[in-house]
């Protein structure tokens, strides 16, 4: 009986360790693929936002982390990646947060030039209403194309707001948190790279220290 309790005990056992073999074989194997794709799709946002012909370093993996919940909406760290061309600085592009939409927080990235002027912003994550709020979203309308080619100065200041709240960009019928969270974040965004930028192009490369963790 003893014998057959050991056998059975051992038999689970090794069952055991062949099983966590495979679950960790597939959680690397699985890893490696999401950061694959989260790479194919960093570069694709950072090539709509940036012009590639534009710069010459490999801007998804030039990058730091910056914290400032004041102005880009999150206590959580936020990347910017910098784009640059001969060592001289050409864009930026910065995650953000918006913190008050209707259904959560909104979190966006910003294309500024050198001279921050905004270069394009794309809404990557949000659980706003479909049908209303959702408008943020490029794949389900262009609102957010508004914001190309804007830039924000000490006169134009009281425009970066919605329509309602007099300012130049539209808000969405039946939806006007949506768009003037996202026009603050926005806002705000370009605010914190008009104040830091040359601390921002002067600090040290963090993606770069990323990739040697990872390697």
């Amino acid at each position: 009986m003893k014998q057959v309790i050991a056998k059975n005990g051992l038999i689970l056992s090794l069952f055991a360790i062949i099983t966590s073999g495979l679950i960790a074989l597939t959680y690397f194997g699985t890893q490696e693929q999401i950061e694959q794709q989260r790479q194919q799709t960093l570069l694709a946002i950072l090539d709509e936002l940036v012009p590639r012909d534009s710069y010459d370093n490999l801007m998804q993996h030039d990058c730091v982390l910056v914290t400032s919940q004041a102005y880009l909406g999150s206590n959580s760290p936020h990347h910017i990646y910098r784009a640059t061309r001969a060592g001289e600085l050409v864009a930026a592009v910065i995650e953000a947060t918006a913190p008050n939409g209707y259904s959560g927080r909104i979190e966006l990235v910003v294309g500024l030039s050198g001279d921050a002027t905004v270069s394009g912003v794309r809404v990557i994550d949000h659980k706003e209403t479909p049908g209303l709020g959702d408008k943020i979203d490029l794949r389900i309308s262009d609102w957010v194309l508004g914001f190309n080619n804007q830039q924000l100065t000490e006169d134009n200041a009281s425009n970066w707001a919605v329509k309602k709240d007099g300012g130049q960009f539209d808000q969405f019928t039946g939806a006007t948190i949506t768009p003037r969270a996202v026009v603050s974040a926005v806002k705000n965004t370009a605010l914190y790279y008009q104040a830091n930028k040359e601390a921002i192009f002067s600090a040290s490369n963090e993606c770069r220290s990323q990739l040697a963790s990872q390697g």
